[in-house]
């Protein structure tokens, strides 16, 4: 038998270290460094049964390459498609994070139980009765969902073999080990060499897999920086325990558009698509209340009216607090400076506070114009007209300027029911007929004169 070796790695960042050192010199940070043994033994490839002919990559003009449209698989959640770019891709890897508790194996095993293709879901982490038992809550008579308690990659790869999957789910990535590297499951080199398999598998039989992964505490993904550049795709699941709608973003996507957001509403079977975000991000009161302004947004392809609120008192302790809920805390005090400064608004010895309703954050520019109105209007304790919403960015010379994709944002505005919506003059506007009201403003105090 060869003789082990063993090596040293960062389990923050995953540089490899000949001998042991206190602090990484790629990532700076301290006491991460921790020997794993590695066994130095010859791999065999994983080969499948029906695939046993090799293909050698042969050189081509950029002229002669296909630019056809790859087939996706639909997975029969309208989310999920959009956030991919449309579908699964044949032989891609899907990476999901997510806080523990999120929902992350409920999605995955939602859409595993509805598809009609062969799906294999693995799991390393809960037995076959537990997912039984949830599974009967979200799709309980499904035929071609086979489920798999197993951590070894080799046992797995046994098993794909017998049951030729068309789609495969891995709970979760930091779970398995092989039989190749002897450190312990959840290591960095457990992750890099389980995830380097699956690859493989992935890319040889053309088969798309799906992984999940844990994320430590301050967001990433747990292990190797590596893995994320390993996968094809990179997904987030987004959600606070006291609300019941998650988010999922593409933080990476090498097969579609990173912009694009699914929204999800957790309930007792499942997770319910929402087709309409709007109603969930609107709150349903009819009475007029003060500091409220709605924004029309877009998140990828999708246009969201959101609202904001705005809470504006005097400074009690002398130094006002300035806070914010899924909104930016610069860009808040940016806007304040310019109200300050551009409309002689003195809101420099108040407190003042800002919410994103629903749970949500946005990065979108677009909604400077209602920041700003819900902020005037708790200021001056006087409400803002339900029926009117804003889409402009405000700059620091005090100008309204424009957005892109106006016109989508109009549309969607006068879907909803709102008759007035206040854009940059400066925005290109070719809608003829609208029976929504758009008035063109330069300034901030043509807003104020209008509003208040």
């Amino acid at each position: 038998m060869a003789k082990t070796k063993t090596a040293f790695f960062c389990q923050n960042c995953g540089t490899q270290y000949a001998k042991w050192v206190g602090q990484c010199g790629a990532c700076k940070e301290w006491n991460t460094i921790v020997e794993e043994v590695l066994q130095k033994e010859e791999k065999t490839p994983w080969k499948s049964a029906a695939n046993t002919s090799k293909k050698v990559a042969a050189p081509l003009r950029v002229k002669e390459i296909s630019t056809e449209k790859e087939l996706r698989l639909n997975t029969f959640d309208q989310e999920f498609n959009r956030v991919l770019g449309g579908g699964l891709v044949p032989g891609s890897l899907v990476l999901l994070g997510g806080e523990p508790g999120v929902g992350k194996s409920t999605l995955l095993l939602q859409i595993a139980l509805k598809l009609p293709y062969t799906t294999l879901y693995v799991s390393g982490e809960e037995s076959q009765k537990q997912i039984k038992m949830r599974a009967d809550r979200i799709h309980p008579h499904s035929e071609t969902c086979f489920i798999l308690t197993e951590t070894k990659t080799q046992n797995i790869f046994r098993q794909i073999e017998a049951i030729d999957p068309d789609i495969v789910v891995i709970d979760s990535i930091q779970t398995l080990h092989s039989d190749y590297i002897e450190s312990a499951a959840g290591s960095i080199s457990q992750i890099r060499e389980c995830t380097a398999e699956l690859i493989k598998f992935a890319k040889e039989t053309n088969t798309p897999v799906v992984l999940i992964g844990h994320i430590t505490k301050d967001g990433s993904i747990a292990g190797p920086k590596i893995l994320e550049h390993m996968v094809d795709t990179v997904l987030q699941f987004e959600g606070d325990r006291n609300y019941v709608y998650r988010i999922l973003r593409a933080l990476k996507n090498r097969f579609g558009s990173t912009a694009e957001l699914g929204i999800y509403e957790m309930q007792g079977r499942g997770l319910r698509e929402v087709s309409n975000p709007s109603e969930i991000l609107i709150s349903k009161n009819d009475e007029g209340l003060s500091g409220t302004a709605i924004a029309a947004t877009v998140e990828g392809m999708r246009p969201l009216m959101i609202e904001i609120q705005a809470l504006v008192s005097t400074a009690v302790y002398g130094t006002p607090q300035r806070s914010t809920t899924g909104y930016n805390a610069k860009r808040l005090n940016m806007l304040l400076a310019v109200l300050e400064k551009r409309a002689g608004f003195k809101l420099g010895a108040k407190d003042v506070f800002l919410n994103i309703t629903g749970g949500i954050s946005v990065d979108d520019p677009a909604i400077d114009l209602a920041v700003i109105a819900a902020i005037l209007s708790s200021n001056s304790d006087i409400p803002i007209d339900k029926g009117i919403c804003f889409a402009a960015e405000i700059g620091l010379a005090g100008e309204i300027r424009p957005v892109q994709r106006v016109e989508q944002r109009i549309l969607e505005a006068e879907k909803l029911g709102f008759h007035t919506i206040y854009v940059s003059k400066n925005n290109k506007i070719s809608l003829k007929s609208t029976h929504i009201k758009v008035p063109l403003v330069a300034k901030i105090e043509d807003v104020v004169r209008s509003l208040f």
